[in-house]
């Protein structure tokens, strides 16, 4: 009996350590190993040429120690993106993201801004300054938001509110959200989940072929479906693409950035 339970405690190691090894830290802790930096202009006035790919003068995006573990830390000083090198495709990705207390023109008095972009696609500066994505926002008071950046469209389950703005609500009709249309390219997230700032929050997204489900600290707050681009004229799925963290005029810190294949979305997450 002894032996069968070592055997038994022996196969259930080596279970754990396989299903470890599907999962993928895209932070190793030490550097910004497997990430690609692109800045735009140093301040913000459009004039001259952007700084660049892999260029940062300024060390807008660093590792730092905070609250005794590594974080990529981005300062927020100049627009631009921290971007992984590798393209993602039917994945679940979760991260921690703090605020910090730094903000810089021309959003001093605007909530603190960056933003999660996934399948992300092309070059940097062709239409905005990210690339092709959805954007996942990450702002102070709207986390959980989403943004269409460039030629994306998506399909969503909202309605209008009070304010005249499209809200994600489960079970509302869908509606087409593009760029230069009646409709835009924002909808706002369905509950405000963020812990107030400072607190590190959990960000999880899920995506499995044209659907994405957006999670604040456990919480649904929006559903992409058929997400898709325009490709000469003609609109094509889009369901992979790189990473990108946006600098965008706050200090931000994100930390534990992991990423593992999917078969399912979570039925929970649907309910």
């Amino acid at each position: 009996m002894k032996l069968f339970a070592v055997i038994l405690i022996l196969l259930f190691a080596g279970g754990l350590k396989a299903q470890n090894k599907s999962s993928q830290a895209l932070f190793n802790g030490k550097d910004l190993t497997g990430w690609e930096t692109y800045l735009d202009h140093a301040d913000q006035s459009g004039k001259g040429s952007p700084i660049g790919l892999n260029k940062d003068p300024n060390q807008v995006f660093s590792v730092v120690t905070e609250d005794g573990k590594p974080a990529i830390r981005i300062s927020g000083e100049t627009f631009g993106a921290i971007t992984s090198l590798d393209t993602f495709e039917n994945y679940h990705l979760r991260l921690y993201f703090k605020w910090g207390t730094k903000k810089w023109p021309p959003k001093l008095n605007e909530p603190r801004d960056s933003g999660l972009l996934f399948h992300s696609n092309g070059d940097y500066g062709s239409s905005y300054l990210w690339k092709e994505s959805f954007e996942f926002q990450v702002q102070e008071g709207d986390c959980g938001d989403y943004w269409g950046v460039a030629n994306v469209l998506a399909d969503i389950e909202s309605q209008k509110n009070e304010k005249d703005k499209y809200t994600y609500h489960k079970g509302a009709p869908k509606v087409t959200f593009k760029d230069k249309t009646p409709v835009g390219r924002s909808c706002l997230k369905s509950i405000d989940n963020e812990l107030k700032s400072g607190k590190w929050n959990i960000i999880d997204l899920y995506c499995l072929g044209g659907t994405a489900i957006h999670v604040i600290n456990g919480k649904v707050n929006m559903v992409l479906t058929n997400t898709r681009h325009v490709i000469d004229g003609r609109e094509e799925p889009l369901t992979k693409g790189q990473i990108q963290l946006q600098s965008e005029g706050a200090e931000i810190f994100y930390r534990d950035l992991m990423v593992e294949p999917i078969t399912e979305l979570p039925k929970e997450l649907l309910e």
